[in-house]
């Protein structure tokens, strides 16, 4: 069709031009060479096509030649609309290295009169949230004035994607209050689950659960996965199982998150029953779904099973990554195998990178192996030198073995380095205000009472003993 267009010489029509690069772009990556000759040899490209060829490339994953684009459309000297905004901020997000040109382009949207342009801001939220910059993102979501359920599902999924559930269930909590936009629809509820799953917010999980079969969408994978992830991260199993027999086209997530629930509850049995049905239904497995076994293996203690699963990876033509091979570090490591653990690394085919010398080094510190932990941390220090994770566990480590001066030494060059590690924290919900608090936190207005209770827990249980 291409060869016709050019031989009945239709090349110059603008209308046919954007047709051909919209189908190159559509053919993926590959083709984006063919789309580029087609803008190229056009002899008058106006600004849609500009733009079009500024979304293909972002489409494609191909954010610097997105914004190549863009910089040639500023030296030509056209303007640009919302559209063009809204295109290459999304190639901004492709990539860390586009950090600053995203701010950039951000402060020439102010400039341009469309910091406030629902399309524009929404653009803006997405590229803070996919940069990690979830501060920023939530600042430019609240400068939108006329926010539609699109603004609420992208700073919802920005705050999710890093971490910050409980600020996402606020947002979601939030969204159901606006009068506006009181209903969420089918990407809210996919971008809010995982919330649930990650806070255990059971109550939550129920009202979302009681939203989806009103809307008659219990059939659905994506919420069928979300929903048995949550109901297992909050203890409810024989819920995640229900959901799961209840979805009549299974996809391969919806079978990993249940493998992972049982696997997460101490079931493996369960989970291998469910990988042996998950074959005999005809499905290929991937890398996830391995990995998932290879978890479950590991902390149930299941060694010759977790060495057939991983022999299994060739027999599918599954590629091995880091983290299959971490897992089987790991997996020697919990069962007491230092020394297998050792030799499994040194046959490796692939370079050993920080997360198997970290599942290595968890293993050290789990059954008092001092001399090769000192080994494996010096390796741990030049692969991962701002973790402070690896030093805190070296500095636990020494101490166990009664080292303490070894141990005052590492804690000394975290000091000096300026390396901090990031400290894991509780939460707990009351009377619909979420309170965290890290190991003895003193910063909560009720410390006393809080800890008195938790001297009286202790108590109890002693009794109980």
């Amino acid at each position: 069709m291409h060869a016709k267009i050019i031989t009945g010489g239709y090349s110059q029509n603008v209308f046919i031009g954007s047709k051909l690069i919209s189908m190159y772009s559509d053919l993926g990556q590959f083709h984006m060479k063919d789309a580029r000759k087609v803008f190229d040899n056009m002899s008058q490209r106006d600004l849609f096509i500009w733009n079009m060829m500024v979304q293909a490339y972002a489409n494609a994953g191909l954010g610097n030649e997105a914004l190549g684009m863009f910089k040639e459309m500023c030296r030509e000297g056209l303007g640009v609309d919302k559209f063009t905004f809204t295109f290459v901020l999304k190639a901004c997000g492709v990539g860390s290295e586009n950090v600053m040109m995203g701010r950039a382009v951000h402060g020439r949207v102010v400039k341009c009169g469309f910091c406030f342009h629902v399309f524009v801001g929404n653009a803006l939220v997405a590229f803070y949230g996919k940069c990690r910059l979830v501060g920023d993102c939530r600042r430019v979501f609240d400068e939108i004035c006329d926010k539609d359920v699109v603004s609420w599902n992208t700073v919802i999924s920005g705050c999710v994607n890093n971490g910050c559930v409980i600020e996402a269930i606020e947002l979601f909590h939030g969204l159901l209050r606006d009068e506006c936009f009181s209903t969420p629809d089918h990407a809210t509820l996919v971008s809010i689950l995982p919330a649930c799953a990650q806070a255990a917010e059971i109550r939550l999980g129920f009202w979302i659960h009681c939203y989806i079969i009103k809307k008659g969408l219990e059939d659905d994978a994506m919420l069928g996965s979300g929903l048995i992830a949550m109901y297992g991260n909050c203890g409810h199993l024989e819920y995640s199982r229900q959901i799961f027999d209840q979805i009549s086209e299974r996809n391969i997530m919806v079978w990993t998150t249940m493998m992972r629930g049982y696997g997460m509850h101490g079931k493996p049995q369960e989970a291998l029953d469910l990988f042996s049905c998950f074959l005999k239904n005809g499905l290929h497995p991937d890398g996830i779904v391995f990995l998932c076994l290879l978890s479950t293996c590991s902390h149930a203690g299941l060694v010759t099973k977790g060495r057939e699963i991983f022999k299994q990876m060739e027999d599918y033509g599954v590629e091995k990554s880091h983290e299959h091979y971490a897992c089987m570090v790991d997996l020697y490591g919990r069962a007491g195998l230092l020394t297998e653990a050792v030799e499994f690394i040194e046959s490796m085919p692939i370079l050993p990178t920080k997360d198997v010398y970290g599942a290595l080094l968890g293993a050290c510190r789990l059954h008092n192996n001092v001399e090769l932990a000192e080994t494996v941390a010096q390796k741990l220090f030049v692969l991962d030198p701002d973790s402070g994770g690896r030093y805190v566990t070296m500095a636990k480590i020494y101490g166990d073995g009664g080292r303490l001066k070894d141990a005052a030494a590492v804690r000394k060059v975290m000091v000096k380095k300026n390396i901090k590690k990031l400290f894991g924290y509780s939460s707990i919900k009351v009377d619909s205000v979420f309170h965290t608090f890290g190991v003895e936190d003193d910063t909560n207005s009720r410390t006393v009472e809080i800890f008195d209770t938790l001297a009286g827990l202790d108590k109890v249980m002693m009794e109980k003993v």
